[in-house]
């Protein structure tokens, strides 16, 4: 009871112990969100209360330090991309992507939550978020899932999980917040998230066939199309796949830097919806770029907040002394790696994981430079680990995403996860032990 009391002494006095200090922190941070704050505050108000009660220092840094967060270059990317995307979404992208793969795979054994996940990629790499593409790839795809018989179960955890792969594929947000925060080459990164999306996609693929093939009996296959109906699924999917193909072959060419592949995107995106499919006006293009303004304040006020608080925390040396009794400095690679990828897991597990991001990665990122670890290794495996997070209960975005679109109880939204989240367990130790998943594509097209 004393040392309880001591305890809480020290904390009304400012003592400056690192426990202390810890505990005032979180003790704040969760009566807040319990509090039902949005993330920001209960940030903004822990780091203010470090500075002006332990460590007596201007308050005014923490304005400063919000500015920096937001000042890069590279954050220019984010809401560039978010417009194209918004614009593609509300226009006939989605709708040719998914009438391209389901033409050529829909008649297939399987054919249809095969779709699914192809379709889930290949819109990652036009909207970059995993929320989007729940959204847009659900929408079309569980009415026809379960007009062939599959359980609900399965197929809104397949639309969920799937959608993981949208932060894997370029344009990813989360890659382009962590090259930012790591200093780490955004360009490498969006090539080095391709194979891992690649394999992913193939993983849940697989399963979903032998899924299919086990339950045969209560599943109808989908009539094939004839040739002229894959002609012209191919003839309408061509300025689709035009996007992807402008992101990733302007980069990996040199002509243009990701934040110029985000203007250009942005571009294609109108004259495609509003030239080409004539589908989209003035007022969605206004409407696209009001709804891009509100995200983007959200994103970027969060961004600064999260390097205030980060700031904080590695002033008071925080990080290093709570993760000292691991000892990574003599650790082996896949150690540090192990503990890295646990970190983001469990975090994003319970917040949003632009917060965990914002918070952990200036934690990792000096351990990550003394180990001599490949920080676009590491950058694809935390938004691995991002994306999983987005997808398992409690709290996963995606989760609650569904809920709200699908109109479905919790309980039953979460009930078929379990294969996928251990698939994704699967691609994260393979990522670990085998980085040239990551590595050999970037380390090829940017002959390193």
């Amino acid at each position: 009871m004393n040392d309880i009391i001591q305890f809480l002494s020290d904390i009304v006095a400012g003592e400056l112990d690192i426990y202390v200090i810890t505990f005032t922190l979180v003790s704040v941070m969760i009566v807040l969100l319990f509090l039902s704050f949005p993330m920001v505050v209960p940030l903004a108000i822990g780091a203010l209360i470090g500075l002006l009660h332990f460590s007596l220092v201007d308050p005014e840094v923490l304005i400063q330090q919000m500015v920096t967060g937001i000042s890069p270059n590279a954050l220019i990317a984010v809401p560039m991309f978010i417009f194209a995307a918004d614009i593609m979404t509300r226009g006939h992208t989605a709708n040719n992507l998914l009438g391209l793969i389901q033409a050529f795979v829909g008649h297939l054994k399987g054919g249809l939550p095969i779709t699914t996940c192809i379709s889930c990629t290949l819109f990652g790499s036009v909207s970059g978020s995993t929320q989007a593409t729940v959204v847009s790839v659900g929408q079309i795809m569980r009415p026809k899932l379960l007009q062939a018989g599959y359980k609900d179960s399965f197929v809104m955890a397949l639309i969920i999980n799937a959608s993981d792969i949208a932060f894997l594929i370029p344009p990813s947000i989360g890659l382009i917040l962590y090259g930012t925060l790591a200093n780490a080459s955004v360009g490498e990164l969006f090539i080095a998230g391709i194979g891992p999306g690649i394999v992913l996609t193939i993983f849940f693929a697989t399963y979903s066939y032998v899924y299919s093939r086990k339950h045969a009996d209560s599943i109808s296959l989908v009539e094939e199309t004839n040739r002229e109906e894959k002609m012209e699924a191919i003839r309408k999917s061509i300025l689709p796949l035009g996007f992807p193909a402008l992101i990733i072959g302007g980069i990996y060419s040199g002509i243009v830097t990701p934040t110029e592949a985000a203007s250009f995107a942005v571009l294609y995106a109108i004259v495609v919806e509003c030239v080409f499919y004539r589908i989209l006006g003035t007022k969605d293009v206004l409407d696209a770029a009001l709804s891009t303004g509100l995200i983007t304040a959200v994103v970027f006020v969060l961004v600064g907040v999260g390097q205030a608080f980060s700031w904080y925390i590695s002033f008071e040396q925080i990080p290093q002394d709570l993760l000292a009794p691991l000892d990574l400095s003599s650790a082996s690679h896949e150690y540090i790696l192990f503990v890295i990828a646990l970190a983001f897991f469990v975090g994003c597990m319970f917040v949003d994981s632009l917060v965990v991001l914002l918070i952990l990665t200036p934690i990792f990122a000096p351990i990550v430079d003394a180990a001599g670890l490949d920080p676009v290794h590491v950058g694809v495996l935390i938004t691995l680990q991002m994306a999983i997070g987005s997808a398992t209960p409690p709290f996963g975005c995606d989760i609650f995403t569904a809920i709200a679109i699908f109109q479905r109880p919790y309980l039953e939204v979460i009930r078929g996860t379990l294969p996928f989240f251990l698939i994704l367990l699967v691609m994260s130790a393979l990522l670990i032990f085998l980085p040239d998943i990551a590595l050999l594509p970037r380390d090829i097209l940017f002959s390193k």
